[in-house]
């Protein structure tokens, strides 16, 4: 808890950003930080509520009154440790994380809920701005060897658990640079790639080896990934969903993956050629969740001619549904800074034709408008409203429309029984192959970077138990804080 009454004292602040006319001009991050003195005083709104319920709505189990009081106290350096504790990455989940935690918080029942992203993201920054955030190689090496294939948010919490427990690890990625979808499918606004680079050094620090441009079953045989005591699969939900939709192969049609994965390369200064630009055009961002957001931010950066956002759901009310009542995640509407930034955004709304012309490039959208029949019992039904079709002028249309699984191929070499959505089956993190685990969205399909590092963290405890017979590697249900 922070001050007893605190939460009665002082009202919540956030970040502001800067303006858009100025933000939009580049890709580097745009928030503006509160002062050490507000950010204390945000600490200090943390109330004793007596059952922490922020608790639960933190997939990593972190213990936020305790780091919060920290911070109302001004013990920055403890309040790293409580946060380390429970969480590799907390700069990462301070800027993208969309806080589970907060939508639980008990004082939300009545009020504006304790800014804990927020909270987390400065004390990491902090931390390292103090120097506290040093190497932690282990004292002693078991010489049991493990592979871990993904290089994002759930191989590398995988990775220094069980660097940190004493086995030696390499972590293979087959991008030309560390950080999976951190790296190429967050934009630099929303993530400045140095953050990564500055913990991967932790990690390398620590004795972690990393081999970029190595795909396990492609240019990496499966016969030297055998090698090793355990494997741990890490390669996330990158079979992307498409639309099955008369014109979908025009020129102008492409997946917002592909065309956020070329700007974060150009940013970090790789020459892409027929890079996908939304320079001038009339775009339509098909999607509405954060991947659409993304692809809204990086077209007006471009400077496109106009920007529309197409969403097949209904509107989510401003407030909570009564569907999803405290503590739960809320269906609620979320405008993202990106929205703010120039966006006409459509809900039920369904694409119906990709009209091109001769030379096969995309000119324009037809759409209807659409509304859900909802029986109790029975899936929902998609009806189409009789005489809403319209045509939208559009060059460029992007499908943000999430993943479906996996990629089949390494678990068809590797022998893993999937699931019907082609997740890898697994039995605390161990799949039906005994010295092979899984981890993040492989396993659990399409979810939040707070998850995978989740996710990561106990399929590293696993591992330890499977080689070692014992773990002193620690759950989110309790365990010990890492050194100060």
């Amino acid at each position: 808890m922070g001050k007893v009454t605190g939460f009665k004292e002082f009202e919540r602040k956030d970040e502001s950003y800067t303006a858009v006319e100025e933000r939009v001009g580049h890709y580097k991050e745009f928030t503006v930080p509160l002062s050490e003195a507000e950010i204390t005083t945000q600490g200090s709104r943390c109330m004793d509520c007596g059952i922490p319920f922020c608790h639960s709505g933190c997939p990593l189990g972190n213990l936020i009154p305790d780091f919060n009081h920290m911070v109302h106290q001004g013990e920055w350096q403890k309040a790293s440790w409580i946060l380390h504790s429970t969480n590799n990455f907390p700069e990462f989940t301070g800027r993208l994380c969309p806080a589970p935690c907060e939508k639980a918080c008990v004082l939300g029942i009545i009020n504006d809920p304790i800014s804990i992203e927020n909270i987390e993201k400065n004390i990491v920054e902090r931390a390292f701005q103090e120097g506290w955030i040093k190497p932690q190689p282990p004292k002693n090496r078991t010489g049991k060897t493990i592979a871990v294939v993904g290089s994002g948010p759930a191989g590398l919490a995988a990775a220094q658990q069980l660097n940190r427990a004493g086995h030696t690890v390499t972590v293979f990625e087959r991008d030309n640079a560390i950080g999976g979808l951190l790296r190429y499918g967050i934009p630099n606004f929303k993530l400045e790639k140095e953050i990564i680079d500055r913990r991967i050094a932790i990690l390398e620090a620590e004795g972690i080896t990393f081999k970029v441009n190595t795909n396990v079953g492609v240019n990496y045989s499966i016969e030297d990934l055998k090698v090793f005591d355990a494997i741990v699969l890490c390669g996330g939900a990158t079979e992307r969903r498409g639309l099955p939709t008369p014109g979908a192969d025009a020129d102008g049609v492409v997946q917002a993956m592909d065309f956020l994965t070329q700007q974060t390369k150009v940013v970090w200064g790789e020459k892409i050629e027929n890079q996908v630009l939304a320079t001038g055009k009339d775009v339509i961002v098909i999607g509405g969740g954060d991947t659409g957001s993304d692809c809204v931010g990086t077209s007006n950066r471009h400077g496109a001619k106009s920007v529309t956002n197409f969403e097949i759901m209904p509107k989510p009310p401003v407030g909570r549904s009564e569907s999803t009542p405290w503590p739960f995640w809320p269906l609620q509407l979320k405008t993202s800074s990106s929205h703010k930034e120039g966006c006409e955004r459509n809900w039920l709304i369904n694409t119906k034709e990709f009209i091109k012309d001769a030379n096969g490039k995309l000119t324009a959208l037809k759409t209807v408008n659409v509304e859900w029949k909802m029986v109790p019992g029975q899936r929902p039904e998609l009806i189409e409203i009789e005489g809403s079709e319209k045509i939208w002028p559009c060059d460029l249309a992007l499908l943000a429309l999430g993943f479906t699984g996996p990629e089949k191929n390494l678990a068809e070499q590797l022998g893993l029984e999937t699931d019907f959505r082609s997740n890898y089956k697994a039995n605390n993190y161990q799949t039906n192959v005994p010295n092979i685990f899984t981890a993040g969205d492989m396993r659990r399909g399409q979810s939040l970077i707070v998850w995978a590092i989740s996710e990561g963290r106990e399929a590293a405890r696993e591992v330890d138990l499977f080689l070692m017979g014992t773990t002193n590697l620690p759950t989110k249900e309790g365990g010990d804080l890492p050194p100060l």
